[in-house]
This record gives C-alpha cells, sequence and structure tokens, in this order.
C-alpha cells in the first residue's frame, strides 16, 4: 500500500493516546496474516526490552528498545507509523505462531488489508 490507510492510522492513533490497548486487529502484510492485540508503542517497547533483558545472549539488545523516540513524535503531534502489537500470532494454515503469542511491529504503510478482531482456532 503506497499510502497509509488513513482509518487505521487513527486507530493507532487512538491506541497511542493509551485510551485503550485492548484493541484487537487482524492485518494481512507481505502475504502474512498477523493478528492480535494492540499496545502503545511505549509500552511495547517496554515489554520487548524487559523480555531481551532476561536473556544472556540478547540482554544487550535491551537497551535499544528503551530508547523513547515516541515521546517525540507525540510532541511534533506526528501520526503513528508503526501497528505494535502483542499477543499476537502469525496465522499459518491452522495454527497461530507462535501459540502464547509474539510482539510484532507492523509499517502501517505496508498493511494490504485488515479487519478489526482477532482471530483465534479451536480443537472443535
Amino acid at each position: 500500500m503506497s499510502n497509509a490507510d488513513e482509518l487505521l492510522v487513527d486507530v493507532a492513533a487512538m491506541v497511542e493516546s493509551e485510551q485503550s490497548n485492548q484493541m484487537s486487529l487482524t492485518v494481512v502484510t507481505g502475504g502474512a496474516v498477523i493478528t492480535g492485540r494492540l499496545a502503545p508503542e511505549a509500552v511495547w517497547r517496554q515489554r520487548v526490552s524487559e523480555i531481551l533483558g532476561d536473556s544472556d545472549r540478547l540482554g544487550p539488545f535491551s537497551g535499544v528498545f528503551t530508547a523513547d523516540g515516541t515521546q517525540d513524535r507525540r510532541e511534533r503531534r506526528e501520526p503513528p507509523t508503526h501497528l505494535h502489537f502483542h499477543v499476537a500470532r502469525i496465522l499459518q494454515g491452522s495454527m497461530g505462531i507462535p501459540e502464547t503469542g509474539g510482539m510484532y511491529r507492523v509499517a502501517i504503510k505496508d498493511v494490504s488489508a485488515w479487519t478489526v478482531g482477532d482471530f483465534s482456532y479451536s480443537d472443535a
């Protein structure tokens, strides 16, 4: 998608304003289907930093995620450019990867389709 979908930007802006982190969304990007809940970027960065910090091998990368460019963007009143998913899965066939949900950052301009809500599978 060459231009970001303005409605999707509005949804992301509402999440960024920290009015809600309960927005479930499913997007198609680069041929992948990602489904989960959106989080404000600052919350997403903090959580990724914590996860990396707990790893012996990846701990040094945790600081990259705590660098806060999000505050500058808010002060300049720039619209969000990315969606920040937590508890998210990439849908592959009849399953979601990872089963427990992961942390994904998706450029809004790369989203080719989207819908409100997330998809989950059951054994029924």
